[in-house]
């Protein structure tokens, strides 16, 4: 695994740590990475949820805990909604994607160009909540592993299986000489994802939240399907149709685990 440069929030932190905030993302960092926390940072005052939080951080053994001015917090915060809560973290671990397609029960959401932080988050809270699959995405034009990303994950990255890549057609590629596959989610394709069989190695491919797949992305997908039949709109928001996405893989996993 290696640890990916974090997008720095201001002078104050060090580019090899990251800032989290908000409340249940600072509890579920603590909760995954207590002993390893620089420290925890909570705004003064008699707020009932953040003395809890401040209770499970000591208790959890994080190294230091602090109460700040509502000023002082904002500073550091750099604009970052975070309700009274920051953490500053280890950067995130990264999987190889070699090894991810590897695994036979392979399930791995793969995202194209998803430049907003808020559906990137929403995406890794799904893939952690649905059985756990992997998330890929190429390192140019997509969401950073920011504040954002972290917030809008609502912790759930402190869990993931994170796989960046260089570029995104090469990696679904290489699932496909691995006999992964590559649904690409299209909003007009004939088939419907319900229809096709996702219980082997599977990735789903999820475009850009304007423009969909990309024609070299596309090309690289053993099959296309839409999430839904378009009707008044011609598509979900991203996030919603990864989680409709990954919700159906994971019942027609279901199934078959129940099958005699």
């Amino acid at each position: 695994m290696y640890r990916p440069k974090a997008p720095n929030p201001g002078p104050w932190l060090d580019p090899s740590w990251r800032l989290i905030a908000g409340v249940q993302p600072v509890r579920e960092c603590v909760r995954v990475r207590a002993a390893a926390l620089q420290r925890v940072m909570l705004t003064a005052g008699d707020s009932p949820t953040l003395a809890a939080l401040e209770r499970f951080a000591r208790d959890q053994g994080v190294a230091r805990v602090e109460r700040l001015s509502r000023g002082e917090m904002d500073r550091l915060a750099q604009g970052a909604q975070y309700q009274g809560a920051l953490a500053v973290a280890p950067l995130l671990e990264l999987s190889s994607w070699s090894e991810v397609i590897a695994r036979p029960s392979l399930l791995a959401i793969a995202l194209d160009q998803v430049q907003d932080p808020q559906n990137f988050g929403a995406v890794i809270r799904s893939a952690v909540a649905t059985g756990g699959a992997a998330v890929l995405w190429g390192e140019h034009a997509s969401a950073p592993l920011g504040t954002a990303t972290f917030r809008a994950s609502a912790g759930a990255i402190e869990h993931a299986t994170l796989c960046r890549v260089p570029a995104l057609k090469d990696a679904l590629h290489e699932a496909r000489a691995q006999g992964v596959n590559v649904v690409g989610l299209a909003a007009h394709a004939d088939k419907r994802l319900s229809e096709l069989d996702l219980r082997g190695p599977t990735v789903i491919v999820l475009g850009n939240e304007a423009s969909g797949l990309q024609p070299a992305v596309r090309r690289c997908c053993t099959e296309l399907a839409a999430v839904v039949r378009p009707h008044l709109l011609d598509s979900l928001n991203a996030s919603v149709a990864a989680a409709i996405a990954l919700y159906e893989a994971e019942k027609q996993r279901e199934f078959r685990a129940l099958e005699p």
